[in-house]
């Protein structure tokens, strides 16, 4: 059996991790480094890193942080933030990233997914999007989940795998910080027809949230989570340990 990955989220802006609920009220948290190496000894199967700010003032800060993280962890990575072509894809990969997180770059450009997968293999190339329901259809959201697209979720995601992206991370717009549990209905429609793995975002307030996930919906590989585990709230070893007691298959 295939283990679920638990993966904490680390938003960076101006060299600090960051968290905001519905994407609105950031607040700084802790040093990304310090933050990264503790969830590494944690038992986090994997991290993400997100530049949330992604000009060209601070990328130089944030490719420091990146480099000093890669050196210092020794779990999977992946980065995302201002992914615009492969030349973005190949800076963080050189910088010790393990996988490239496009969103707002693939949707200007739907050719990148495929060119960055040509070039680097599918395994690199994970696409994250920001959901949110309205008038009772998923839609594409972009500006921090300010500005809907018009896409059809749903679509763009079965685009997305058609056109060579690895993973998804689904990041719901409606759950984001509120704490009431993720979006399951939003991920079972995308486990209906992806046949990449899924990475669940947005909603986590309670371990009873991860079993509820993970047993309702198997097809889901991951649940990523970001202010839980920055505050303290839920510990990675004592979740997984509840995991591992409801039949999940975790890495302990």
């Amino acid at each position: 059996m295939i283990t679920k990955r638990i993966i904490p989220c680390l938003d960076v802006k101006d060299g600090m991790v960051v968290k905001g609920v519905n994407f609105k009220k950031l607040r700084d948290i802790a040093s990304p480094v310090e933050l990264a190496c503790h969830y590494n000894d944690s038992g986090a199967d994997e991290l993400v890193f997100y530049d949330v700010a992604a000009s060209v003032a601070g990328r130089k800060i944030f490719t420091d942080i990146l480099s000093e993280t890669a050196s210092r962890v020794f779990i999977p990575l992946t980065v995302g933030g201002g992914i615009n072509s492969p030349d973005d894809f190949e800076r963080v990969l050189k910088c010790g990233a393990d996988k490239v997180s496009v969103n707002t770059g693939a949707i200007k450009n739907p050719g990148l997914i495929a060119e960055a997968a040509r070039i680097f293999g599918s395994q690199c190339v994970v696409l994250s999007v920001d959901v949110k329901l309205e008038g009772g259809r998923y839609y594409i959201f972009t500006a921090a989940g300010h500005v809907n697209t018009g896409l059809d979720a749903l679509d763009y995601l079965k685009r997305g795998i058609d056109l060579g992206a690895g993973e998804l991370v689904i990041n719901s717009i409606d759950a984001d910080g509120v704490k009431n549990g993720f979006d399951l209905p939003l991920l079972e429609k995308v486990c209906e027809f992806s046949t990449v793995p899924v990475i669940a975002s947005g909603g986590a307030g309670s371990v009873r949230h991860f079993v509820d996930l993970l047993t309702g919906l198997p097809k889901v590989d991951a649940a990523l989570a970001a202010s839980v585990f920055h505050f303290g709230e839920i510990s990675i070893g004592a979740l997984k340990s509840e995991l591992r007691a409801n039949g999940v298959e975790v890495r302990l």
